[in-house]
């Protein structure tokens, strides 16, 4: 009767490392499918551009970014008081350079944002 059961047990344990072998099995070919569609999708994209391909600096040196004050475009009113303009009628906000170029900085005193813990205005 023991017999057996070791009998039974030892073919559990071949089933069990049965079924480990093939699931290592599947894992490796699923990652060697990967592999080989991914070297698949890089044949097709397009080579790195050569170094004559790069982009080269403007004639004038380099470009500098350049910061201006902005002041909007007046919002368009509608023509009836009770009528009100929907966001395709106004279009697209629009911006233009404004005649005073110094920054705007914070009042004497104030606390320079809502919960600054500044005393504010006195």
């Amino acid at each position: 009767m023991n017999t057996a059961m070791y009998e039974a047990a030892a073919g559990t344990q071949v089933f069990g490392y049965a079924l480990i072998l093939v699931a290592g099995v599947a894992c490796v070919l699923g990652l060697l499918w990967a592999f080989r569609l991914g070297v698949k999708v890089r044949e097709r994209e397009p080579a790195p551009p050569r170094p004559d391909e790069q982009p080269k600096m403007p004639a004038s040196g380099p470009v500098h970014e350049v910061s201006e004050v902005r002041e909007p475009d007046e919002v368009p009113r509608a023509a009836d008081e009770s009528e009100r303009l929907t966001p395709h009628q106004l279009g697209n906000a629009g911006t233009r350079r404004a005649e005073d170029q110094r920054r705007s900085r914070w009042s004497p005193g104030s606390s320079g944002s809502f919960g600054g813990g500044g005393g504010g205005r006195t």
